[in-house]
């Protein structure tokens, strides 16, 4: 689950991050009220969504007045913002962040993400922050700091000390960056999060080291531990087919593909992947029914699939072991009927009850292909798609 720049700002405050003043504003005469209220000569608009790389693409801009203010306010609010992380269609801009400026000295790099190497939270953190960090990172990697904690124990005073004088920050300063950092690290242990992004955290001239930037995911399977994190949902910035899917516990993510795959377990699901991939095709989804799926999910599952416009055929690939295939097959066939399906559907069967799944489509009279394994249901629905 991901959240907005306030959002995680209000997160980090908790725990004691310094951050500048701001408020978010909905409309162009909030975004001047709020202004008026900071009372900065120097302040940011910034675009709100779930994507990094706003600047580049014109969704964050300083006003020297509140007539700037009001005329960032009006070009970003309802904009379709295009970043490198949203794709080409982009995303619409419907919140802004109004923050107070400062005059900043050095912009740095600072993140917390699981390390699953060692098993451990890596903080790590960088003297070049800023919008091309992944260019330092893939050119240079070795500008990369990096510090590793247990979260049982947390990150060490003198681990944050030792990180923030490697990445640069200066030495007058340092306690004040190692006060920053250890609030990451709690903040990113305490809210079960799975990143938490500082860039750039920033040193100013007058002498204070600040977080100017904020993102935050979080682990989904921990969500139900946090009502407050849970609040910070939108779904306006989800993808419709993926907040369906979480209704009924199915695991699905949106590919760019036109071949619909309904499978049972993850691993499964990425083979099956791979395959289509193997013969010419490109996935349309990630659709994960799980292990133990009624017929009622299952019926989910494949009208989620069959509602994505681009999705030209299906393959239903299941190994039934507690998933029984005579039930997937009730749940295709009662799914189909309802959409009226009108795209090729391939399915391969294998497990508990698979001859019995196998008549239930084959008398279905959808037009249902049966495969005989997963090659064989892999070029088929490809040549299928086309």
């Amino acid at each position: 689950m991901k959240i907005h720049e306030s959002q995680a700002k209000e997160s980090l405050r908790k725990y004691g991050a310094p951050l500048l003043k701001g408020r978010v504003a909905y409309s162009v005469a909030e975004a001047v009220e709020v202004a008026r209220e900071i009372g900065s000569k120097v302040c940011v608009v910034k675009a709100q969504i779930h994507a990094g790389g706003r600047g580049k693409g014109g969704g964050v801009k300083l006003a020297r007045s509140h007539d700037e203010v009001r005329a960032h306010a009006e070009k970003i609010l309802g904009m379709q913002l295009v970043t490198h992380q949203t794709g080409p269609e982009g995303k619409k801009v419907n919140q802004l962040l109004i923050e107070e400026g400062c005059d900043i000295d050095h912009e740095y790099y600072l993140a917390a993400v699981l390390d699953r190497d060692s098993g451990r939270v890596c903080v790590m953190g960088c003297y070049d922050g800023g919008m091309d960090i992944e260019e330092v990172a893939a050119r240079t990697p070795g500008k990369i700091i990096k510090e590793f904690f247990d979260p049982a124990d947390g990150l060490q005073g003198f681990q944050a000390r030792r990180l923030a004088l490697k990445i640069g920050i200066p030495a007058r300063l340092v306690n004040k960056g190692a006060s920053l950092i250890q609030a990451v690290a709690r903040c990113f242990v305490e809210q079960d999060a799975s990143l938490l992004e500082i860039n750039p955290l920033v040193t100013t001239k007058d002498g204070n080291v600040l977080a100017l930037d904020a993102k935050m995911t979080f682990d989904d399977n921990a969500i139900y531990r946090h009502v407050d994190v849970e609040a910070y949902r939108d779904l306006t910035e989800e993808v419709p087919a993926e907040t369906e899917a979480k209704k009924y516990d199915l695991s699905y993510i949106k590919l760019d593909g036109n071949i619909g795959c309904m499978v049972n377990g993850a691993g499964l699901a990425m083979a099956t992947m791979d395959i289509i991939k193997l013969h010419g095709g490109q996935p349309a989804n990630f659709l994960d029914v799980g292990g133990g799926a009624s017929k009622e999910r299952v019926t989910a599952a494949f009208k989620i699939i069959l509602t994505d416009p681009s999705v030209k055929a299906v393959l239903i690939n299941i190994f039934g072991g507690i998933m029984k295939c005579d039930v997937i097959a009730e749940g295709v066939i009662a799914a189909a009927r309802e959409i009226k399906l009108k795209i090729p559907v391939v399915a391969r069967l294998e497990g508990t009850n698979v001859e019995k799944g196998r008549k239930l489509l084959d008398e279905s009279g959808l037009g249902i292909q049966s495969a005989k394994d997963l090659t064989d249901a892999a070029k088929k629905v490809v040549a299928a798609a086309r």
